[in-house]
């Protein structure tokens, strides 16, 4: 499924910590990389603390560097520049078509960390061209990636299944265990579009425990699925607020990777409401994978 990965560069020690991860990816997968930067016209001198590559001919020679790194390691890469707009993520976006890319790896960084990425534009401009997933990895200190569990949140529609197919590809290359996770509020815990579980807290105590129920034969369907493609596989239905339990279940999975499912035009949607799932991403530790829902 992913066989050509995208890696936007800008120069600095901190776009390069997405390295390690598409690094990892692409020996597990036997995929190739294309390291990229955009060089913006009228660009500031430095980014994030560090010299900015502002001329071709500089970012050229940087990433080759990258690219002879790469090959050290193994790793098929080679080096694309492209200039002429200060569009950045825009011009991710089109070279990940243009190269056809199957998924592009960034760094999130800036004031607006995961967050900022995503609704701020370079994740989801890549996402808008319906096609191109994207691997939103954490700045850090660690230069290496494991990947040994991939936390995937479901609510019971086809379209939080859409992060399915991703997931279990990665999942069976790095020979991985997906944890499939879907969270059922309780009376005290309701959204406000469930408003009525709050003024029968005890029949709605007994709705949301019929509800459990049922979340959890869909999960032993769904998990059936998975293992029959030759993935380990287990499944957990969580009580309470959405946000909060699956950052816990994230951490007591000790998860290193989160596959969600989202619209690109409108934010983070799908089966998780763009406010929870932005608040899960804006917390969580650990990478996140978003994998596009295509319009029907």
């Amino acid at each position: 499924m992913f066989a050509h990965l995208l890696v936007p560069l800008d120069g600095s020690a901190l776009a390069e910590t997405a390295l390690p991860a598409a690094v990892a990816l692409a020996r597990r997968l036997s995929a190739r990389i294309s390291v990229l930067h955009v060089v913006e016209p009228h660009a500031a001198p430095t980014v994030h603390g560090d010299r900015h590559l502002t001329r071709a001919q500089d970012a050229e020679a940087y990433l080759d560097q990258i690219v002879e790194q790469l090959a050290a390691q193994h790793v098929q890469a080679r080096a694309i520049v492209r200039y002429g707009s200060a569009d950045v993520a825009w011009e991710i976006a089109a070279t990940a078509a243009a190269v056809s890319a199957d998924l592009t790896v960034l760094c999130t960084h800036g004031r607006g960390g995961v967050r900022g990425a995503i609704f701020g534009s370079v994740a989801q401009q890549v996402l808008q061209q319906g096609r191109t997933p994207v691997l939103l990895t954490k700045p850090s200190e660690r230069r290496d990636f494991q990947c040994r569990r991939v936390l995937v949140p479901l609510d019971g529609s086809e379209t939080s299944e859409t992060a399915l197919p991703a997931a279990t590809a990665v999942a069976a290359a790095c020979a991985a265990e997906i944890v499939l996770v879907s969270v059922v509020p309780t009376p005290e815990t309701a959204p406000p579009d469930r408003a009525a579980t709050r003024l029968m807290p005890t029949a709605a105590a007994e709705v949301l425990d019929l509800e459990a129920a049922h979340v959890r034969e869909y999960l032993q369907r769904v998990g059936e699925r998975v293992a029959a493609a030759g993935v380990a596989v287990t499944g957990a239905v969580e009580r309470g607020d959405a946000v909060r339990m699956l950052l816990q279940a994230a951490e007591a999975s000790r998860a290193d990777l989160l596959v969600m499912a989202t619209h690109g035009r409108s934010g983070l949607a799908g089966a998780w409401a763009g406010s929870v799932a932005s608040r899960v991403l804006t917390h969580t530790t650990i990478p996140v994978l978003l994998v596009r829902i295509r319009a029907s």
